[in-house]
């Protein structure tokens, strides 16, 4: 009997692959450790076939989310978690989330992660934080987490799929729907994993239209979660506030190459909470409301570069 599987996703990662892997086998916990890579060119699957103890798949590049979705078709763990494959997990956690998982009877076991900087070799702790909403918490009240800090109960998740149509964000619109599913939750309440930071291409750190779009994908993740939330009555002010959030953010970021597109989502802000007060001077918040959201925008850009920054 296989107690977890662990899948990582991988594309010209054998540089830091080894650690991620070492990292699995380094448990008490009976794993399975299934690595799918998506056509690397840089030696990963030579690497692979000579590795024991791990389950290796090979498929052309067609995104992590497919990766995962062949992946969950051959896993066998009673639970399951996610890791890519420039991080690793923490020491002990493994073990630790799987007590509190089957001691609990816990379909999710939360957790906080650390960071890890490449350049300066610091490491920063996230703490879990506690929140008596879970939805409210994964849409964006606090602190939600990394979504490989947590461990899944393998039937839980059975069909709550990795969606192309949000390749770049769909890790987000997976943990809001486990969310939407109510979890018995467990909190294991020391890092689950290490998230490392570096400058090697992360697929979180993407420029020009790649950003775009992601930042396009963030919102029509909400726009589902919202609407998912409203048709089943579940969609309470502290929800649609968490929400706003996060909207906002990316209403800002949108706004830099598509005001059009950015002033509708300004104006759903409004609509999911009529009193929301954003984090912007005042001066420019009264203009927004008063001239428009588009209109301001224009005058904001207008300011020559010496003037600073945007607000």
């Amino acid at each position: 009997m296989i107690d977890i599987s662990i899948v990582i996703p991988t594309y010209n990662r054998l540089w830091s692959l080894p650690k991620a892997v070492q990292s699995c086998l380094s448990t008490a916990a009976r794993v399975e450790v299934i690595v799918v890579d998506n056509g690397s060119t840089d030696g990963t699957w030579e690497w692979l076939s000579q590795q024991p103890g791990v389950r290796a798949i090979r498929m052309a590049n067609w995104g992590k989310d497919w990766a995962i979705v062949e992946a969950l078709k051959v896993a066998q763990g009673d639970y399951v978690r996610f890791l890519d494959s420039d991080d690793w997990l923490a020491d002990g956690a493994n073990d630790e989330q799987l007590r509190l998982a089957r001691d609990s009877a816990a379909d999710v076991v939360a957790a906080g992660y650390q960071d890890s900087d490449d350049d300066s070799g610091n490491l920063h702790v996230n703490k879990w934080e506690p929140c008596d909403d879970f939805i409210a918490q994964q849409l964006g009240e606090g602190f939600y987490s990394h979504y490989s800090a947590f461990l899944f109960r393998r039937d839980f998740i059975a069909d709550i799929p990795h969606r192309q149509d949000f390749a770049y964000i769909d890790d987000r619109m997976f943990m809001i729907e486990v969310a939407l599913r109510k979890p018995r939750l467990a909190v294991y309440e020391k890092p689950g994993f290490v998230h490392r930071r570096h400058l090697q291409g992360r697929l979180q750190y993407p420029g020009g239209i790649v950003k775009t779009v992601r930042t396009w994908q963030r919102i029509m993740v909400y726009r589902k979660a919202l609407a998912m939330l409203a048709e089943s009555g579940e969609l309470t002010p502290r929800r649609s506030r968490a929400g706003v959030r996060f909207l906002w953010t990316a209403m800002r970021d949108l706004a830099k190459t598509h005001p059009a597109d950015a002033a509708e989502v300004y104006d759903w802000i409004y609509e999911l909470d009529p009193g929301f007060a954003p984090p912007i001077r005042r001066s420019l918040a009264l203009a927004y409301r008063l001239l428009g959201f588009r209109t301001a925008e224009w005058l904001v850009n207008l300011r020559p570069p010496i003037m600073g920054r945007r607000p």
